[in-house]
């Protein structure tokens, strides 16, 4: 009975040591991963509006349920707007996949990075891969044949244009649809800062 405490014991202390170990670890590296995610985000935004000169945080709201905004930003050049960056999620295979579409005048989509993706190798997480080709001689990528395009997107599957990933539709639909709510409330935006002031009243 007492050998059994004892190592109950034991193993609570290790347990506790590990746990709070760990916390320290996590408190440590925070401001590291938050330092690299900015420059993340920051080099996806300058890949999608290479011109601009700012980017300012803007509030967007998702009009789909299975969207989630996690934050939007209007890309300007010399104080002209060029054009909105929505940062949307969907659910995917495994968990939500995140994207950053950038939307340019005229509501077409100015490019697609994906942000954020724990798909499963070799299957769902093509979706990011750099030489993963829809369009091989074209040298199209998943996430490249976006580029163009306006709101309202599909997969092909449900009568769209942008082609699926090889044995991957649940993340191919997840990526289409964050891409076609971000483009098309972005879109709706920079339609509405277009307008003149009186007119926006």
């Amino acid at each position: 009975m007492k050998d059994t405490i004892k190592m109950v014991a034991a193993l609570v202390i290790f347990a506790t040591a590990a746990c709070v170990g760990l916390a320290f670890v996590y408190e440590g590296t925070k401001p590291v991963i938050a330092e690299r995610a900015k420059a993340d985000l920051d080099a996806a935004l300058r890949e999608l509006f290479p011109d601009a000169d700012t980017f300012e945080e803007i509030s967007l709201s998702s009009g789909n349920p299975a969207v989630r905004f996690d934050a939007a930003y209007s890309a300007k050049k010399g104080g002209q707007l060029s054009g909105v960056a929505v940062q949307a999620a969907s659910g995917g295979f495994n968990d939500d996949i995140t994207v950053l579409a950038g939307i340019g005048q005229g509501g077409s989509i100015t490019g697609v990075k994906i942000l954020s993706n724990t798909e499963t190798p070799g299957l769902g997480a093509n979706a990011a891969k750099a030489n993963y080709y829809v369009d091989k001689d074209n040298g199209t990528t998943f996430y490249g044949q976006f580029k163009g395009m306006t709101a309202n997107i599909a997969v092909q599957k449900d009568g769209g244009k942008v082609v699926a990933i090889t044995a991957a539709t649940v993340t191919s639909r997840a990526v289409t649809l964050a891409v076609s709510e971000a483009a098309k409330t972005g879109a709706a935006w920079l339609a509405a800062a277009n307008l003149p002031k009186e007119a926006a009243n």
